[in-house]
């Protein structure tokens, strides 16, 4: 006999609890318990129609797996070579990011392999104009407006689709949970459901999944535990630049991105990041700096922004766009102590160029040679960049994958690479064409700049 019971879930991070309280003492949310009707199994069925056994770790095959290449060539490296027959991959981000648009642009770059987009938001109308405006092949491309998952599944299982695309995973529903769509319950049993078809049927399923007010995935934590695969969306949409980046990734790694320019055309591949991010100006500016970084695996170059200028008002303003604020701080702190620049009342604004955002600890020394450029109206040369960590004591730290740095710097034109000292012990830094410019701390690097 089926037995049912109701418990409150709280639609954040999926807690329950066997009463409705306030404030979810897992996530610290407010007003976010539902009640659901939870319906439980007989123990019996669990035991029953046993499919596999158990066999020795060495009788199982490893033959190579065959990915299905999307034609999209920074979506396929990021996942690792393409998509693996019978994943699932979660594809988060903001409304508005550009999500509904790499599916789509999905479905219709698969050379003529049929593909099944699934839209619970969306009229086949819509869909239809979305599509005129990126092009492609879309004679292979079938749409369905519907939000049940059995007849999901079933128009999949009589397609036989290459691809199967949900958009989204939270406007989908079972008739075995009594509970509205994009409840906790609702998102984890679809999830896990199209978990097994799609190893079933060997079909690699997207989903396209909301995030929160605080940018986490909407829906409950298990959701990224079941999927295969985690991708999100970053960047600004007043901006043209998104990134896509791997949170997990099973069949590949997770230090991998992709960078892609939105347009009227949908999203396209920028294959030269470096060239895209520095502005090109015919006249020195001050308060411009370029840095090497690194972000996973991949190396380019990212114009710094600031500019210093006397505060107005009592208390000093300090803004950061695309850099942490509190190591803007640190480091303003670093030139008041340990080089000697009073720019304790002083505003200090600070950007990265392209509305990304940067975590590179590598980025300090560009960020420090663009404010104290602004301070002192000094430009610096167009052909000069930067790539060190700048610690506590103003000594310059040595940084990862110097390397890679130094040649895709090399490859973009610049002359001059300012690091820090501690790198003098690798030997390949002799091989390059670009002048290596080292230095201990600080205060040597500012001699060397403003001479």
């Amino acid at each position: 006999m089926v037995k049912s019971k109701s418990v409150f879930v709280c639609q954040n991070c999926g807690a329950e609890s066997p009463k409705w309280i306030g404030k979810c003492p897992a996530c610290q949310e407010w007003n976010t318990y539902v009640e659901e009707i939870i319906v439980k199994k007989t123990p019996a069925s669990h035991f029953s129609g046993l499919s596999s056994k158990p066999k020795p770790l060495s009788d199982v095959s490893t033959q190579k797996t065959v990915r299905i290449q999307t034609n999209i060539n920074e979506f396929d490296r990021l996942l690792g070579g393409g998509l693996v027959p019978g994943s699932l991959i979660l594809l988060g981000g903001e409304p508005g990011i550009g999500k509904s648009t790499m599916a789509l642009q999905i479905a219709l770059n698969m050379n003529d392999a049929s593909t099944l987009y699934v839209s619970g938001e969306e009229s086949d109308d819509q869909i239809k104009l979305r599509a005129g405006r990126i092009g492609g092949k879309d004679q292979s491309c079938y749409l369905l407006n519907e939000t049940r998952l059995e007849a999901i599944i079933s128009h999949a299982q009589h397609i036989h689709p290459k691809i199967l695309i949900i958009d989204s995973i939270q406007t989908v529903y079972t008739d075995h949970i009594d509970s509205s769509p994009g409840s906790v319950s609702q998102v984890r049993e679809c999830a896990g459901q199209l978990l097994k078809f799609s190893k079933e049927s060997s079909v690699p399923v997207i989903l396209i999944g909301h995030i929160t007010k605080d940018g986490s995935l909407a829906g409950p934590k298990v959701l990224e535990h079941i999927v295969d695969t985690v991708l999100y969306f970053e960047g600004d949409r007043n901006y043209l630049y998104r990134i896509l980046r791997a949170n997990k990734n099973r069949f590949g790694s997770t230090s991998e991105l992709g960078i892609f320019e939105m347009n009227e055309k949908g999203l396209k591949e920028v294959i030269n990041p470096s060239e895209m991010l520095i502005s090109h100006f015919s006249e020195d500016l001050s308060g411009i700096a370029i840095a090497a970084t690194v972000d996973g695996n991949r190396p380019f170059l990212i114009e710094v922004q600031a500019l210093v200028s006397s505060a107005v008002y009592g208390t000093p303003q300090r803004s950061s766009t695309g850099f942490d604020l509190r190591r803007l701080n640190m480091l303003l702190a670093v030139l008041e102590k340990r080089v000697g620049f009073k720019l304790a009342t002083k505003d200090v604004f600070l950007n990265i160029a392209g509305g990304i955002r940067v975590t590179d600890p590598a980025i300090d020394l560009a960020v420090v040679g663009a404010i104290l450029s602004s301070n002192l109206d000094v430009p610096l040369k167009k052909t000069h960049c930067f790539a060190a960590e700048v610690g506590l004591s103003g000594e310059l730290r040595p940084v990862s994958r110097i390397d890679q740095r130094i040649k895709e710097a090399e490859k973009l034109g610049f002359e001059k690479l300012f690091i820090s000292e501690s790198h003098k012990k690798i030997s390949s830094l002799q091989s390059h064409k670009i002048q290596i410019v080292m230095a201990g701390k600080m205060e040597q690097l500012v001699k060397q700049l403003f001479k």
